[in-house]
């Protein structure tokens, strides 16, 4: 069996114009929403034995905050250069490639694609994934590479909204 969480970046600031896309960091609802959709998870006992992320300031450090809330050390976070614009084969292309040892796998990227990535995978139709959503996707399957919707069973979807 292979755990999926895919997690979409919490509330970033459009504050700083002078930004790139790529540094734009998380605004103060993003500051909190992350660390309690972390806590959410924790609850839930969510244990991913990797987290991959996109090299965004904003998934990064969404990333990071959970992180700290599922006792997973921020320095083995790893930064995957392909997440940060991938489409949704391509992000199929990023999970397969994760360490054949690994049974559950946390990534943290971008919508439109992290939520495309979540229903090309998914048995059941997930809505678009708001800010610091997450969908749970389990499969029956030895290896990444064999992950895909006809093995897949949805766990579980979860944003902070839900806990507020």
């Amino acid at each position: 069996m292979k755990t999926l969480y895919i997690l979409r970046h919490a509330k970033s600031s459009w504050e700083f114009e002078e930004l790139s896309d790529h540094d734009r960091p998380l605004n103060k609802r993003g500051r909190s929403d992350a660390p309690l959709i972390g806590q959410e998870l924790a609850s839930n006992n969510v244990k991913p034995q990797l987290i991959i992320s996109s090299p965004a300031v904003r998934a990064i450090t969404t990333a990071t905050l959970v992180s700290k809330e599922l006792d997973y050390d921020a320095d083995d976070i790893v930064v995957d250069e392909r997440v940060y614009g991938a489409s949704p084969q391509e992000l199929l292309e990023v999970v397969q490639q994760a360490p054949a040892d690994v049974e559950s796998l946390m990534l943290v990227g971008h919508n439109e694609s992290i939520s495309d990535f979540a229903n090309m995978l998914s048995p059941k139709h997930v809505s678009r994934l708001p800010t610091a959503g997450v969908v749970a996707l389990s499969f029956n399957c030895d290896s990444w590479y064999d992950i895909r919707k006809d093995n897949a069973e949805l766990l579980f979807t979860d944003s902070p909204k839900n806990h507020k």
